[in-house]
């Protein structure tokens, strides 16, 4: 009887295991991750902050988009073709895609999408980068064809970038609030958005990208002090720390932590400080070259930003059309004190320098700035304000003497350079008719050096007549835990893409 019994207890236990085994469920994959600030809206169409674009690379998708290495490759397109003339643009979309609402992705949300954005009333502030587009055609529902008005070199790059996000014709149609409850294809979609807190990711399990991705959760922790950033990651609170620019002291503890990855390379970015040309005193490009000299740009790289090389003019030092203007004014503050004192500029003239005040990069930057620009006589005051405020009062508004900012990468320079030249197209407001016409120009030529002798110019232009203070292009780190694989940040336009991040077991 002993042994009937053990013999119906391991049976019983056996038949059990199954049943037990259901009802264990796995722990989700979540993701902890920091972002220095709100996005000041999820619509990508009626942005152009970087934060916003960072969030939303995960909620929507694009018609194509850069790989790895930036070139350009298919996304929701699986191919296209362009006529002899450059005039036609033929796209051949995926047939196996559906919107976060359920809507099945075809042609009409592509002609729909990009009618919005180029509608003056969605204000958006990428419009001119569609601006060559003449009519929009779909023949049928996975294939759209766009007819330009002039061959647009830059179109392809425009549809890969954030602002080429595809939203559900449906909604829009009932105009639906993009700006809070993001709808698109995206590897993503929005679970939660906690102003000044947390944004939180959850996996779309519909996405098109079989296996992608991996992990189902990706919570975007909102901290703007880059030493709780820092120490969240140490902690192992954060899994993810990027388009962060550390302290040598917090690079130094960084690094030293066996459980943490960090990676560096040269961003793709122009640290600049810029100056509204419309001002009184600083309209003066004699003033404005004199203020370029006062600033040792190495030294705000190095203490501001982590490190990185100096440029002299509006263009990342590793694209292809960058010109090397560093030594047109180099580091000389008695010489500009000289200049300064010679423009006869009133002792009580004070200028402001509004900071967005949640990155502190640029705040530190704009605090070293200062302090160059009062050694050759210039009185400079500090005005800090928050990112929305920034974006609206200073980067739209123009209530500004002088900001700090990073330009973030573009896959196409005219996605950096279109506006310039043109006094009420460009935050700066600088005006000047040649470079306008070159850049303007440069955007309806195909050929590789054709463009890039008319952007050289425009570049040249830029370097001579100071709209900006163009500091440099700065370094770039990304820290992880050492259990992160697969984390990537686009190359030029500095969003993130967690697609393929995986979390290993420790």
């Amino acid at each position: 009887m002993k042994k009937l019994g053990i013999i119906l207890f391991v049976f019983t236990t056996l038949m059990l295991l199954p049943v037990v085994a259901q009802g264990i469920q796995e722990e989700p994959v979540r993701l902890q991750v920091a972002i220095g600030g709100n996005p000041d809206t999820l619509d990508p169409h009626k942005t152009a902050g970087t934060l916003t674009f960072q969030t939303v690379r995960s909620i929507y998708d694009t018609l194509v988009e850069p790989d790895r290495n930036g070139k350009i490759v298919p996304a929701l397109a699986q191919s296209w073709e362009v006529s002899d003339d450059n005039l036609v643009w033929t796209f051949d979309l995926r047939d196996d895609v559906t919107f976060h609402n359920g809507d099945e992705f075809t042609s009409r949300d592509v002609k729909r999408t990009l009618e919005r954005v180029m509608d003056p009333d969605t204000a958006s502030s990428k419009a001119s980068e569609f601006g060559s587009i003449e009519s929009i055609e779909t023949p049928d529902s996975h294939t759209v064809v766009i007819r330009l008005t002039t061959p647009s070199a830059p179109l392809l790059s425009t549809l890969a970038s954030g602002w080429g996000a595809i939203l559900p014709a449906t909604l829009i149609d009932s105009n639906h609030d993009f700006a809070q409850n993001p709808v698109g294809t995206g590897p993503f979609s929005l679970k939660q958005w906690i102003p000044d807190n947390s944004i939180i990711l959850e996996k779309n399990h519909t996405y098109w990208m079989e296996g992608k991705p991996h992990v189902d959760e990706v919570k975007l922790n909102i901290i703007t002090e880059a030493s709780v950033q820092v120490q969240g990651l140490i902690s192992g609170q954060l899994d993810v720390l990027a388009g962060y620019s550390p302290s040598s002291q917090e690079l130094a503890l960084l690094k030293a932590n066996e459980a943490i990855d960090v990676t560096e390379s040269l961003t793709a970015m122009v640290m600049v400080m810029a100056i509204n040309t419309s001002r009184d005193y600083i309209d003066s490009v004699k003033l404005r070259q004199a203020i370029a000299m006062s600033i040792d740009k190495q030294k705000v790289l190095d203490i501001a930003y982590g490190g990185g090389k100096p440029v002299g003019t509006f263009m990342d030092i590793t694209d292809p059309y960058y010109e090397d203007y560093t030594d047109l004014y180099p580091y000389d503050p008695d010489a500009a004190a000289v200049i300064v004192q010679s423009l006869n500029i009133p002792k009580d003239k004070i200028f402001t320098m509004a900071l967005p005040q949640n990155y502190e990069a640029h705040v530190k930057a704009g605090q070293l700035y200062q302090e160059m620009l009062e050694k050759v006589g210039l009185n400079v005051q500090i005005r800090l304000v928050d990112w929305s405020t920034w974006l609206s009062d200073v980067y739209r508004g123009g209530n500004y003497d002088f900001t700090v900012i990073g330009h973030t990468g573009k896959l196409d320079p005219s996605g950096r350079l279109g506006g310039y030249g043109v006094g009420d197209k460009n935050y700066v407001k600088w005006v000047n008719a040649e470079a306008a016409q070159k850049i303007d120009k440069a955007s309806q030529v195909v050929d590789f050096e054709q463009r890039k002798a008319l952007y050289g110019r425009s570049l040249e232009l830029m370097a001579q007549q100071v709209p900006h203070v163009y500091v440099g292009t700065s370094s770039r780190y990304v820290f992880t835990g050492r259990n992160i694989k697969g984390f990537h940040i686009d190359t030029k336009l500095d969003t993130f893409d967690f697609r393929y991040v995986t979390v290993e077991n420790e």
